[in-house]
């Protein structure tokens, strides 16, 4: 119930829909038989593009499957319906670069979920296992229902006023996304750690310090001073006047 909750929890004024998105991701990975999630949303000139992964292995997989044109989460996307794959050994003739990838990086089954309101698809959450064969029907009624939360959420999320508030926010979350990855490698390379411990990094670093997600990823590329202590030393708390 407490995740229901915070998927619903979108009308402040300091919404942050990449946070959000992650949120997400983490959230079915921690209370579903799944071992990483990925959520794409489509621009507003429909393509598909990577905004959320709960580990590293599962953004070189979403990255590699647009890359490739083809996948689960396209399927999803365009069908506007879900797509099972209970073992992708057996994939090879309907995604067969997706299919090799996905064994490569430790994924044997897969699970694509449109993000769906009526006919309105705003993008797809897939689901990774790292074992073969079907999620319970339990489980992926709580995943769909996960799911439908965060997407009414998302589009009643400024788009109370008009829809253009709406297309505007999620081209600012696709957008945002190229600069977090970037803050994400510089972090990684300063600290010399793992970019999913540099990620979570950044987001610590935001959360403690009551700042966007964004906002924090474009002051550590533009070498900010108020965010020097995250990437010498790692240290994620406020600042304090000494």
């Amino acid at each position: 119930m407490e995740t229901f909750v915070e998927l619903a929890d979108t009308l402040t004024d300091d919404f942050d829909a990449i946070d959000f998105l992650h949120v997400l991701t983490d959230r079915c990975v921690e209370l579903l038989d799944v071992d990483a999630a990925g959520l794409l949303l489509a621009s507003s000139r429909g393509e598909l593009q990577l905004v959320a992964s709960s580990n590293e292995s599962a953004r070189v997989l979403e990255v590699f499957q647009l890359q490739a044109n083809e996948g689960p989460c396209l399927e999803a996307f365009h069908g506007k319906k879900a797509v099972s794959w209970p073992d992708l050994s057996s994939a090879g003739t309907r995604w067969p670069q997706f299919a090799r990838k996905a064994w490569s990086v430790g994924f044997r089954s897969v699970v694509a979920l449109p993000m769906q309101l009526r006919s309105e698809v705003i993008g797809v959450l897939n689901l990774f296992r790292s074992s073969t064969g079907n999620l319970g029907p339990e489980e992926l009624r709580s995943a769909k229902a996960m799911v439908d939360v965060a997407t009414i959420s998302l589009l009643q999320a400024r788009s109370i006023r008009h829809h253009e508030l709406l297309v505007e926010q999620l081209e600012t979350a696709l957008t945002s996304r190229v600069i977090i990855e970037q803050a994400k490698g510089f972090v990684a390379e300063r600290l010399g750690v793992e970019m999913g411990e540099a990620f979570a990094l950044l987001r610590r670093f935001a959360r403690n310090n009551r700042r966007s997600l964004s906002d924090v990823s474009s002051a550590v590329v533009t070498r900010a001073p108020d965010v020097e202590d995250l990437y010498t030393t790692g240290e994620t708390g406020p600042r304090t006047k000494g």
